[in-house]
Parts: structure tokens; sequence; C-alpha cells
């Protein structure tokens, strides 16, 4: 389904992903892992084209995804939930949902998105009149969450969702993701907290200062001891 293939991108002179290749099968929810700043948001980043990428290729079921601007990524079937969750914090829980369905003009459709994101976030549903603003940093994760579904996608990107979060709430976002991805949502997921992200993906790369240092099965590489030393504290 998605393609990444000898990607790389630049700031400027700091070559920030250095010929990175990995792929997501439909139905895969796979963990992308590594320390502050070694490239996961900024892979994101290059996927959705909210930066551009030097050379390689980016493919979505065979598109092109690094010709295509970043404002019609989305109607090609690919969301993102982004770091920091980004809702807008003045508007309702329900206008923020329907906002994710901007590219949609059948009101039917809407109507069963909305359907089935709040069958997947009940809480949403007892909240949808709610400034988002004031919702907890959990049920601000759940409505970013709920807002890329909104468009039906055949993937998500998620990018930390985890951060800010109590422990209590970790565990709760995280038991989401895994619902998701038995529904059949294909995911790609960034996380620092690499026990939850391994946990919960079928595979997982792990990324260091650019450069896919090691892939394999999730449950595999958790048991690895240089997985184990370096990001699990073991």
């Amino acid at each position: 389904m998605l393609e990444i293939k000898d990607l790389n991108v630049f700031y400027g002179a700091i070559h920030a992903i250095k010929g990175i290749s990995l792929s997501v099968d439909e139905g895969e929810l796979v963990s992308l892992i590594g320390a502050n700043g070694a490239g996961k948001t900024t892979t994101l980043h290059a996927i959705s084209g909210l930066i551009p990428s030097a050379s390689g290729s980016i493919t979505l079921d065979g598109a092109d995804l690094r010709k295509t601007p970043a404002n019609k990524i989305i109607s090609m079937g690919l969301s993102h939930v982004p770091e920091g969750r980004h809702v807008f914090a003045r508007m309702t829980v329900e206008e923020n949902l329907r906002m994710g369905a901007y590219i949609i003009r059948d009101q039917k459709t809407i109507t069963k998105n909305l359907d089935m994101v709040y069958s997947h976030f009940p809480r949403l549903k007892e909240r949808r009149r709610q400034l988002a603003g004031t919702l907890s940093g959990g049920e601000q994760q759940m409505l970013a969450t709920g807002r890329a579904l909104m468009t039906d996608p055949k993937i998500i990107l998620m990018d930390e969702p985890s951060m800010g979060l109590s422990p209590l709430l970790v565990k709760e976002i995280f038991a989401i993701i895994e619902e998701l991805h038995k529904s059949g949502i294909t995911i790609l997921l960034v996380e620092q907290n690499a026990k939850m992200a391994l946990a919960v993906a079928d595979r997982a790369y792990v990324l260091e200062t650019g450069k896919i240092s090691m892939s394999g099965k999730a449950a595999q590489l958790a048991q690895d001891d240089r997985v184990r030393k370096a990001y699990l504290g073991a």
C-alpha cells in the first residue's frame, strides 16, 4: 500500500533523512521508533507532503505522493494525526470532526462517518457540543484521531499519540489504536514510547540519526538486546 524507497530529506545543509526505505501493507500496523531527533516526524511530514523531499520515491497504491500537493494527498486516502494534536480549540468537537470531512460533499457520507467515529470514541459523542479546547489531553488525542478518520482513509499516519499524557491515558490511547487496527484500518505509527509501540505493531522499523538501523516483526524487535538496551530500559 505505502512504499518508500531511498528517501532523502534535507533541512538546508542538514541531511535529516538518509536514504530510508520502508513499507506498510494493507491492514498492517507498522511502528517507527527512535530517539528524539532521529527523524521520525520528518519522515511523516515528507510522506504527507508537508515538507519537500530531495530524492527517492513515496507511493500510495502506486500513486506518486512526491508529485502531489499536500492539500491533494488527503483525497488519495491518506490522513495524518499530527504531533501535538492541533485541534481547533474554539470549535466544538463535532465541528472539528466535520472539518476533517471537508473534502466530502455528500452529507449522508459525512453523517455515516460521524457515526463511525462516535462508535470508536463514545466519549466524543458525549462531548460533541463541547469546545475542543476544554477537552483533556487524552480526549483531544481521540478527537484528532477521529478527525483523521472522517475521510474513511486507506491509511493513517499517527505522530506521537502518547505525548504529554499520563500513564493511564497512554494505555487508553493505545487500546484505541489496537481497536482501530483490529477493525482493519492501516496505520503507520511514530512513537517514542517504544514498549507500547512494539506491543501493538505487526512490524517495526528503528530509525537512528536519519537511517533505518533495524527492521522486522515487532515482537522479535522487542526481544532484541540492542532494542531493549536502547529503547526499552532493559
